[in-house]
């Protein structure tokens, strides 16, 4: 909303800036061809039918947004999560629903998932507890970049990330930084690879002390599968 919202402004100064608006109807200048970036009037002002022209192209889909629908549907997921500090010590494993549908026309999807987690209680002793998340994933045709942002009931941040894609081996790769606690920031990396149709494997590694580590795996298999 920022972005449209300071781009319009800027457009509608510009009509009004411009001589060339001054003209009577039917006398309006050419659209030209310049490249993202040189979207300038003779004047020096920005040049609105160029900057509305860019803006147009920058809001269509394209083949990176139909990578992101072939994953919309209802999904059961499992999920194992190496917690403990002990290198020897078996995952915590639990499952799962997760839903993902297309949003804005398939520019953005959103996936909502829920769950349960063995987590300590006031009292220290594991229990289960409910566990909900959302995510809103999209590609950005001006970063050229995959974003996707993150908010669950276990904190309070959001947790944006970019990715990229290699058709070679269908798989994602997503960097972000956490933020648990205060001053401790922890660089994220997650692979997204959608195996077949019915199938996803998410694999999320955390670096500590500059050493990478896998902390989490989440296996999807499209509901009504085996």
């Amino acid at each position: 909303m920022k972005t449209l919202m300071s781009l319009l402004t800027i457009v509608f100064a510009a009509l009004i800036a411009t001589p060339s608006f001054a003209q009577t109807s039917g006398t309006s200048p050419a659209i030209g061809t310049a490249p993202v970036g040189a979207a300038t009037a003779p004047t020096g002002q920005p040049n609105p039918q160029e900057m509305m022209k860019q803006m147009m192209e920058m809001s269509k889909l394209n083949e990176n947004h139909k990578l992101l629908a072939d994953m919309n549907g209802s999904w059961n997921y499992s999920i194992k999560m190496w917690m403990n500090p002990d290198p020897n010590a078996k995952p915590q494993e639990s499952k799962g629903t997760a839903t993902r549908k297309s949003a804005m026309g398939g520019r953005y999807f959103t996936m909502d998932v829920t769950g349960k987690l063995q987590m300590p209680g006031e009292d220290g002793k594991m229990k289960d507890m409910q566990f909900k998340g959302m995510a809103l994933e999209g590609y950005d045709n001006v970063k050229k970049k995959f974003v996707s942002s993150w908010i669950d009931n276990m904190g309070t941040g959001i947790q944006y990330s970019e990715g990229t894609y290699d058709p070679a081996s269908k798989t994602f790769t997503f960097t972000s930084e956490m933020e648990m606690m205060p001053g401790m920031k922890t660089p994220v990396r997650e692979l997204l690879k959608m195996t077949d149709k019915d199938h996803i494997m998410m694999e999320w590694y955390e670096t500590h002390g500059g050493q990478e580590k896998k902390t989490m795996e989440i296996a999807y298999t499209r509901a009504g599968k085996k």
